[in-house]
């Protein structure tokens, strides 16, 4: 018999995939034969429009594009992001010094702790949130510190509720809107509040903006950028994985204060070799296009909105009607854990769902589901939902 493997310490300070539980009970069920509606994931069954596809294949039969990329990415994928920013959002970056390509906003996300935080440096997590802020904070070593989002508050973190000690330790903060998992989204004067807050204890400030333009009837989510003295104290991370139904090609960049962007840029040139050449070019078709194609995007995921909650409050659920992102944030019976309701709905009606608990301590009380299928299967497990005895 093989000697016992051991882990890292920083390994074993890893929270438990819960998700692993929900991925075998939906294998399970897809094994007995089940027509299984997955309303768990977060990935686009839309395709990526047929442009950003053709620039993929034109560029990739060039032999020069299947060499080592540049670490920090093409100029020309670089300009393409901030000419974007401008014309969208009327932000100036230098696309220089102020952007840097990404293979995915989650790689940037887990790699900025390792050029910031030292082992024992306290960082501010949201919770519910993207696990990889925590993960990535504990394998730089640091400590998490949970910014509850409740919503008495408007899924938003009270600053005033964190006390001074507890600021001051801080090195970096993450803030994420329009949010995932709540759907949440946010104004200017809660902006306003970070950077002040930001500055007054000299922490840096990520801004995780990979759901800004997936908005619905009218609304536009605000960029953290655009607050003044922003960009003196943090970044934003941009994704195109799901504005463009991209998140398999990993692509993505990070804007704003040229100090945070050259220390994640260090971390990357150490780790990895850059984004492949063709993609950023599929990138920049994307960004310098008509934007129809993420218009009809909206449209869709606006449709299949109000099918899946107007069909789950006439059920009596809990819901909000979110404005932003494709997800709705789901208060739950009271007497059952997300956990087992997950579990139960998976058995009795083979819909997947993704239990609040997965996102943190304050998503207990909720679910989570997506909007990435059909109208027809959403009100198919609406349908099912029903049927079930909580």
């Amino acid at each position: 018999m093989a000697d016992k493997i051991n882990y890292a310490d920083r390994l074993d300070k890893l929270p438990p995939y819960l998700f692993a539980s929900i991925d075998r009970l939906k294998d399970e069920a897809v094994n007995a034969g089940k027509d299984v509606i997955n309303l768990g994931v977060g990935d686009p069954d839309l395709p990526t429009q047929s442009h950003i596809i053709e620039r993929l294949n034109e560029t990739s039969r060039d032999p020069a594009n299947h060499q080592y990329p540049s670490y920090t990415g093409m100029t020309d994928f670089r300009k393409s992001m901030a000419a974007y920013y401008k014309r969208t959002r009327n932000i100036e970056l230098d696309p220089v010094c102020e952007v840097l390509t990404l293979i995915g906003s989650k790689e940037g996300v887990g790699h900025i702790p390792l050029a910031f935080v030292n082992p024992g440096d306290t960082v501010l997590i949201p919770d519910p949130g993207y696990p990889v802020y925590g993960a990535g904070t504990i394998l730089a070593g640091g400590e998490p510190f949970i910014m509850p989002l409740m919503k008495n508050n408007g899924f938003i973190p009270d600053l005033d509720a964190i006390s001074r000690d507890t600021a001051a330790k801080a090195r970096l903060m993450f803030i994420n809107y329009p949010n995932n998992p709540t759907a949440a989204t946010c104004d200017l004067d809660f902006f306003a509040k970070v950077v002040a807050f930001a500055k007054e204890y000299n922490i840096i400030v990520v801004h995780d903006a990979a759901y800004a333009d997936v908005t619905f009837n009218g609304y536009s989510a605000a960029s953290f950028l655009e607050i003044p003295g922003a960009r003196d104290v943090g970044i934003e991370l941009y994704s195109l994985s799901k504005t463009y139904n991209m998140t398999g090609w990993r692509i993505a960049a990070a804007l704003g204060n040229a100090g945070i962007i050259d220390g994640l840029g260090k971390v990357k040139t150490n780790l990895d070799s850059g984004a492949f050449q063709p993609i950023q070019y599929a990138a920049m078709t994307a960004l310098d296009s008509s934007q129809d194609c993420v218009e009809e995007n909206n449209r869709i995921y606006s449709e299949r909105r109000d099918i899946l909650v107007e069909g789950l409050r006439s059920h009596g659920w809990d819901v909000e009607k979110p404005k932003a992102s494709f997800y709705v944030w789901i208060a739950i019976p009271p007497g059952i854990t997300s956990s087992d309701l997950t579990a139960l709905l998976i058995n009795e009606a083979a819909v997947v769902t993704t239990p609040g608990i997965g996102f943190g301590t304050y998503g207990e009380g909720y679910i989570r589901m997506t909007l990435t299928t059909s109208k027809e299967r959403l009100a198919e497990a609406v349908d099912r939902i029903a049927k079930v005895q909580i």
